[in-house]
């Protein structure tokens, strides 16, 4: 006879989790509050649809914050393996010139989401709209539409706090600590931060790019684009450094950050090209000889006292690692992901709650961090494959 799994959140790790779970074992049901599945999936899909990264396993692992608590998921579930499932049910991918790996030109998210959608249906899982979970009964069943449901196993996929109009609110999270599993409050992570910016900086530079730029915080450093805005700073060069910069908030309630306006050249180069340079005016020795953009020379010469800013020695230090103040995030319903959620110590190393026998939490519910790039994805594709592969082998072990 078969077994029943109850999956509540329609999002991606619901999603492979479904596929992967062998059909003459399960009777598969799919419990979503929306009236259509995946809606964060495809919001994600507005700014390009990055389903995953291209670089190799032992490196991708270590984009994690903890990377251990992922490992086992990522390595039973790669990103390659991803690519094959995807091509399998219709998806050709392509790896972009950043290395990350897209649908094939031309195909749209929403066609992505309609090809899995259609080979779920075509493996019998039953997807039930407008089903909302409020909380368990006095036997841990599961209270949805405020009617119990009894299943073999229970799979909570509900996402982190990001993006409310998706239907990721969050709001799970205090049904689960009055349950007395352990919570952790979200917070913003791949967002905005905020700086107390000079009003003449802003005014200039509001919504210009800083490319081709390092940034440095507690040691880790990331490579990419920045741009300034009223806030603050925002872009892939300061999304990766998100668990140093929240740390440091969270004790100081200030996070500095060091911006090297040109990784590509040594301190000692650009010294050499300042001192050596026919030009007279150091605005015009930054823009001809080390091709500083008009904002890069803007947040110099405005936060570097005079004396400092015409010191060729001291001009190239700050060139290196021109230090920054951010004093707080930008608001949870701005920001890509969240942190926080299940803390991982109250599950097991197969996503089982410790206190709740045969119930699981799969994908961002669960308090780990990951950059943008793909790696946010993967991971919860990955945690949802490992959980399937588990109740697979767990069937056959009781047989």
């Amino acid at each position: 006879m078969k077994k029943t799994v109850s999956i509540i959140g329609g999002g991606p790790s619901a999603f492979l989790l479904a596929s992967f779970l062998e059909e003459e074992k399960f009777t598969v049901t799919i419990y979503e509050k929306n009236k259509t599945a995946g809606r964060k999936f495809l919001v994600a899909g507005k700014g390009g649809f990055n389903l995953t990264h291209s670089e190799d396993i032992s490196e991708f692992i270590k984009r994690y914050t903890p990377s251990n608590f992922l490992k086992n998921a990522l390595l039973n579930f790669t990103n390659t393996d991803f690519r094959n499932w995807l091509n399998k049910i219709g998806i050709p991918t392509f790896i972009g010139s950043s290395k990350r790996v897209y649908p094939k030109e031309g195909i749209k998210p929403i066609e992505v989401l309609t090809t899995i959608l259609n080979h779920l249906e075509s493996k019998s899982v039953n997807i039930k709209y407008e089903h909302v979970f409020s909380g368990w009964n006095s036997d841990n069943n599961p209270i949805i539409n405020n009617t119990t449901v009894i299943s073999d196993y229970t799979v909570f996929s509900l996402g982190g706090g990001s993006w409310k109009v998706t239907g990721s609110d969050g709001s799970w999270l205090n049904t689960f600590k009055e349950k007395g599993i352990k919570t952790i409050p979200f917070q913003a992570t791949n967002c905005a931060y905020k700086i107390d910016w000079k009003p003449n900086l802003i005014q200039q530079n509001e919504g210009k790019p800083l490319k081709n730029i390092a940034i440095s915080c507690d040691n880790k450093t990331q490579k990419g684009e920045a741009v300034i805005t009223k806030f603050g700073l925002e872009g892939n060069a300061i999304y990766g450094l998100s668990p140093q910069i929240r740390e440091a908030l969270n004790q100081h309630k200030k996070a500095t950050i060091y911006i090297d306006f040109k990784p590509s050249l040594s301190l000692e180069n650009i010294l050499s090209k300042m001192v050596t340079s026919n030009q007279k005016n150091t605005i015009q020795i930054l823009k001809k000889e080390l091709k500083l953009s008009p904002s890069q020379i803007d947040l110099l010469k405005t936060y570097l006292p005079k004396e400092t800013y015409l010191n060729s020695s001291y001009l190239a230090e700050n060139i290196k690692k021109f230090p920054l103040d951010i004093i707080d995030f930008s608001p949870i319903d701005e920001a890509i992901s969240t942190v926080g959620g299940i803390d991982l110590k109250a599950v097991n190393e197969n996503f089982e709650i410790n206190n709740l026998p045969n119930q699981f939490c799969i994908g961002e519910m669960l308090n780990w961090d990951a950059p943008t790039g793909g790696y946010l994805l993967q991971a919860c594709v990955s945690t949802g494959v490992y959980l399937a592969n588990y109740l697979n082998k767990t069937i056959t072990t009781e047989k």
